[in-house]
């Protein structure tokens, strides 16, 4: 006999049927019902088969901690793999399927695995398939692996983000929820109280119902101060008192980020199973399961039961079983010595072998006691502490603003005593993952006694359920495996999140052309209108501006040369500006960059490097000092949002009394960079006071009536100013620059080869995750330096000086140069790098390739011929100084 609906009961609205598939079979249910609760009802034995050797496998559970019924639902673009059937609302129309079994349920031919298992112990994968060759096995492994699969589909559903913030948190709406959040919300706080079932209530729903629950639910709905999210699970706990809950919707799903002075939870607890062989067999279930189906969804999990478990709720459990139609044959407690041997059936239970003798049934309803569900807790970094007297794992001591109350907190009075099967045959210890209790003990032989090394070894606890019925009685017995107490033993550290949560919740309304929405320029049509070959640098800007018949390298090269000889015109709107002000922004600065800021008189600029922690270039760019206490910091066009955050941090965490305030002002102007020799008297055609503006430094002006800031930098060697004014004059102030005699537009392919002549460093092509300022020249700025900055103190390493660095240096060639082609060692390849091609390009100011490159102590070996290895081709290229037009800078002061 499988599991059948009752004729009343549960809660359930018999009035709204729905018709749902699953296998390609068609079934029937009611509104309220769960699609597990469903499939029960209709005596679907079978929902899935084991992760490793494809047993067949039966509803165990009857919410988040089920292991078994793990499905596909739906398909093309409402596609949702690895759903757990507890959690699936009911609806009309639904259609799910099994997964990990091939070609069918019923006839798997992975099964095969089963009788395979003698080879296959826990580990396995460690030891063999290593040869001849791991790409032998590896397409079978492949195939074999995973569970569901993976929508090719857009995705239809919707996704938000929500934020919330309220004096206390409370995280479940079981009895002991409802009473904190009352007593919270009488106090006058303001409460968010938050559901991951679709009632209030928990456990009163169905396990023992309180006759005022109803009147207590409508009391709380009409406070003021309380908010309620039902269907909503919280799945997180972060530093700061942050709690991530995901709300399940009817057009999709909400992500909440909830900040609380106080976080209540109150989560319960789920029960724990028993290890026995055969406790896989469908028709074995935990018995709060079975209750919870009979009285919460009016479902019988079988006709005859027997009951078997290790504590004092037997007795209650015998009752419900009864009051809901199910006979109870037997009952059986451990502490008696009774105990079960096996179960005799492979896809449903039909008896169970005990010390007393077989007993024929259709239902195993096991009761191996309660773990307190602590996984928030833990994650607040709350540690855990094992309770003898209870026989589980209790919150013990906190560190952010939050309590355990209810069942979360162990709050039980029942007598449990611990107790494990020695008969023959295969006992589970993980149903999810088919982690059995040798492969424990194996561990233990083996040495993998750690907590860590034993979830890792055997995959307890990292299947879909995340070990919630499982990792407890795993660490039990590794306690007696090893002769350890199970709170020697101890837990590992539960992470987020509790239940699976969608990449779709996750990403919000951060989906195609919103994962990053592209940046426009200000004055993007006017580059448009002027032919403009745009490509994305994380904004949209000119590569080049191709006249008819011209490549984008053509157009280039005639552009550079055009700045060359007089005057072009570049839209360096993305450039980042970011100021920075107040009493100590200085002091700040100055810890930031490599160079010294605070001694920079009003007016002046500066060149600076910026370092992460590690000693290595993040950034560089000019700061301007526009007043006393105030700053304009010039950052790579790339970096603008990065280096305004990490500003942000350093001050928050830090330097928090320090008076410092950071803007991030780039999207706010717009910069013109006019750059050639013919710059200067351009600009002041355009009416610019540039009288006594030397190279390096700054004035604020105004055209007309718009505001100015001038800045005499350059990136290309040639005499520049950088004109920013507010952005939505910047296309005005293009055409005017335009209408210049000889003004020619040029794109950030030209401002390259300009930028590579002269030997400067782009960050990011020139560096990467181990370039030091001494590695492109600017080691002298360190020795200057007497105080303090971000990175000084991993420069100092060894490592960081050493001949054996890659430094910057220029590289002379008949043929361009690939950017990536390594200098070889050796004569022949297969050779040790000795450094790589970092930029390069035909110089058409020299009519000739060049390109930079950091090659092994590179400054050492002026002069020197390497020869330079990429995909299979090989060339020579002779070391030189990384400027190659005008070192002496005569131009720039032009």
């Amino acid at each position: 006999m499988s599991g059948y609906r009752l004729p009343s009961g549960g809660q359930i609205d018999r009035a709204r049927p729905f018709l749902f598939s699953f296998d390609g079979r068609a079934y029937a249910g009611f509104e309220g019902d769960t699609l597990a609760s469903a499939l029960l009802a209709n005596g679907v034995d079978v929902v899935g088969r084991s992760f490793k050797y494809h047993r067949p496998r039966g509803l165990f559970g009857a919410g988040a901690e089920e292991p078994n019924a793990v499905v596909q639902l739906e398909s093309g673009s409402r596609l949702s793999p690895n759903r757990v059937a507890t959690e699936i609302p009911l609806y009309d129309g639904l259609v799910a399927r099994s997964v990990n079994a091939w070609p069918s349920l019923d006839f798997d031919f992975y099964a095969v695995n089963d009788r395979l298992s003698q080879v296959l112990p826990a580990g396995f994968y460690y030891k063999t398939f290593m040869w001849p060759h791991w790409h032998l096995f590896e397409g079978a492994i492949r195939n074999a692996a995973g569970l569901g699969t993976a929508p090719t589909f857009p995705d239809l559903d919707r996704y938000q983000h929500r934020f919330a913030y309220c004096d206390v948190l409370v995280v479940g709406a079981g009895p002991a929820g409802l009473s904190a959040a009352r007593e919270a919300a009488d106090g006058g706080a303001k409460v968010l109280l938050v559901e991951a079932e679709p009632q209030l209530g928990g456990s009163a729903l169905w396990a023992q119902r309180s006759p005022d629950l109803e009147r207590e639910i409508a009391d709380l709905n009409a406070l003021a101060k309380l908010t309620i999210l039902t269907r909503t699970t919280a799945f997180g706990y972060y530093d700061h008192n942050l709690v991530a809950a995901v709300e399940h919707r009817a057009t999709g799903e909400r992500l909440w980020k909830i900040r609380a002075d106080e976080v209540v939870v109150a989560t319960g607890a789920l029960e724990r199973p028993l290890v026995f062989p055969g406790n896989d067999v469908p028709g074995v279930m935990l018995a709060s399961a079975v209750q919870r189906y009979a009285h919460g969804f009016g479902v019988a999990a079988g006709q005859r039961a027997v009951l078997f478990g290790n504590n004092d709720g037997l007795a209650d459990y015998e009752a419900q079983f009864a009051a809901a139609g199910i006979e109870v044959a037997a009952v059986l407690d451990s502490r008696r010595g009774e105990a079960v041997l096996g179960v005799s059936g492979r896809k449903r239970v039909r008896a169970v072998r005990t010390n007393q003798g077989d007993i024929a049934c259709d239902l195993l309803a096991v009761s191996g006691g309660w773990s307190p569900v602590v996984h928030l807790f833990s994650q607040s970094g709350g540690s855990i502490g094992f309770c003898e007297k209870r026989q589980m794992f209790v919150p013990d001591r906190s560190v952010q603003a939050v309590r355990c109350v209810g069942g979360a907190a162990g709050d039980f009075d029942l007598d449990t005593r611990p107790w494990y099967s020695e008969a023959d045959g295969k006992a589970f210890v993980d149903l999810a993952n088919d982690v059995t209790a040798a492969d424990v003990r194996l561990a233990a032989r083996e040495n993998y006694a750690s907590v860590e090394h034993l979830k890792r070894y055997t995959t307890l606890g990292m299947g879909p359920d995340q070990g919630k019925t499982s990792n407890v009685n795993g660490l039990m017995l590794m306690g007696d495996a090893t002769g350890r107490a199970p709170g020697e033993v101890g837990t590992t550290r539960f992470r987020p999140p509790y239940t699976p949560v969608s990449f779709g919740a996750i990403a919000g309304a951060r989906t195609g052309e919103l994962v990053r929405p592209r940046k426009f320029l200000p004055a993007h049509r006017w580059h448009e209108g002027r032919g403009a070959v745009f490509e994305d640098y994380g904004w949209q800007r000119p590569e080049a501006y191709p006249q008819p018949g011209e490549s984008i390298d053509t157009a280039a090269q005639r552009e550079a040369r055009a700045v060359r000889a007089g005057v072009g015109l570049f839209d360096g709107s993305p450039l980042g500006k970011i100021e920075v002000w107040g009493r100590d922004a200085g002091r700040f600065l100055d810890f930031i960059y490599v160079g010294t800021v605070s001694t920079l008189k009003p007016g002046r600029i500066r060149y600076g490097l910026m370092l992460d922690e590690n000693g290595i270039i993040i950034d560089d760019g000019v700061t301007i000092r526009l007043a006393q206490d105030r700053f304009l910091l010039h950052t790579t066009s790339a970096g603008a949002e990065r280096i305004s955050a990490m500003l942000d941090e350093w001050l928050q965490c830090e330097f928090p009394d320090w008076d410092v305030c950071v803007l991030d002002r780039t999207l706010q102007w717009g910069t013109l960079t006019l750059s050639g020799p013919q710059a200067v008297p351009a600009a002041r055609s355009l009416g610019l006071p540039l009288d006594d503006l030397p190279h390096m430094r700054f004035r604020e002006a105004r055209l007309g009536d718009v505001p100015a800031r001038i800045a005499r930098v350059s990136y290309s060697g040639e005499p520049t100013l950088e004109i920013s004014v507010p952005a939505r004059y910047t296309t005005a102030l293009l055409d005017t620059a335009a209408a210049l005699p000889g003004a020619v537009p040029y794109g950030i392919a030209a401002l390259e080869m300009l930028r590579i002549e002269k030997g400067y460093v782009h960050v990011g092509a020139d560096t990467d995750g181990t370039t030091t300022p001494d590695d492109i020249g600017m080691g002298d700025a360190i020795a200057r330096k007497a105080s303090d900055f971000v990175g000084r103190r991993s420069l100092l390493r060894p490592a960081e000086a050493g001949n054996d660095r890659f430094q910057l240096v220029g590289l002379e060639s008949a043929e361009v140069l690939t950017i990536g082609a390594h200098v070889m060692e050796a004569k022949a390849a297969p050779s040790r790098s000795g450094g790589f091609v970092t930029s390069a390009c035909y110089s058409p100011t020299l009519d000739r390739p060049v390109a930079l490159a950091r090659l092994r102590n590179g400054r050492a070996r002026m002069g020197e011929i390497v020869r330079l290895f990429d995909l299979g081709r090989t060339c020579e290229a002779r070391i030189v100084p990384p400027c190659f037009v005008d070192p002496e800078g005569a131009r720039l002061h032009g």
